[in-house]
């Protein structure tokens, strides 16, 4: 009963801890049901694409590109640039995880979002005596109620469609739950200098054909923190020494 009740603990905090950030899910993928109910996607494929992808930011911008008449290469590039973040989340917190299962750590990969890995990274770092069992249960409470949010959303926006009022502006919905992700994990100037510089070149490039101006801020962004930490941090601290 007592080890029962633990697992139920653990899964439940895990709910607990994301439960805040869910409500800002359901604005974005309403907005990703009905972009796919205007790219014209069938029902299967509007509903399945969140499904199976489960990646907000690259389905719209998909999306978004196939509306455009982009070349296919494009389209491709966006994708994977975009999701390319999930590789670093990944190698990140996988040493949390070494001892799991490999199906759990397959279960683990497939739903690792924005907010399953921030929460969850930030939460491992407080309790650093957690089992791999207990973080694992912690980690799947969080990540599947994303999930079925995320799903139930994306429905809910392809089935309402264009019914959805302009002045309801869910749009806006989806800046602001990215700022609520990066600006917590804002630790140290390295990371602010490249949050300042992406951001910057991302509203400067917005124009740019084919979300191009995507690639430039992350170029940017990534390489304004590599030289502050490589060339400003690193001679200051040696410095200091």
């Amino acid at each position: 009963m007592t080890t029962m009740t633990k697992k139920q603990n653990d899964f439940l905090d895990g709910l607990r801890t994301t439960a805040p950030v869910l409500p800002g899910a359901i604005p974005f993928g309403m907005i990703t049901g009905v972009t796919a109910l205007n790219t014209h996607f069938d029902t299967l494929a509007g509903i399945a694409q969140s499904v199976l992808i489960f990646a907000g930011a690259s389905q719209l911008a998909m999306m978004n590109l196939i509306q455009d008449q982009a070349w296919l290469p494009i389209i491709i590039l966006t994708v994977i640039t975009i999701n390319l973040r999930f590789a670093i989340y990944s190698a990140s917190i996988a040493p949390y995880f070494s001892n799991t299962r490999w199906y759990q750590r397959w279960l683990i990969a497939y739903l690792l979002t924005d907010q399953a890995y921030a929460l969850s990274f930030a939460h491992f770092l407080r309790t650093p005596d957690m089992s791999p069992a207990s973080r694992f249960r912690f980690y799947l409470g969080g990540a599947l109620a994303m999930w079925v949010v995320w799903c139930a959303a994306t429905i809910l926006g392809y089935v309402l469609g264009a019914g959805v009022p302009p002045s309801w502006s869910l749009d806006f919905a989806v800046p602001l739950g990215f700022i609520a992700l990066i600006v917590p994990g804002l630790r140290d100037r390295a990371s602010v200098a490249a949050a300042c510089a992406g951001g910057s070149i991302a509203v400067l490039a917005h124009g740019l054909p084919y979300n191009l101006g995507l690639f430039l801020a992350a170029i940017c962004g990534i390489t304004a923190g590599y030289l502050y930490e490589t060339y400003i941090l690193k001679p200051a601290s040696g410095e200091a020494s």
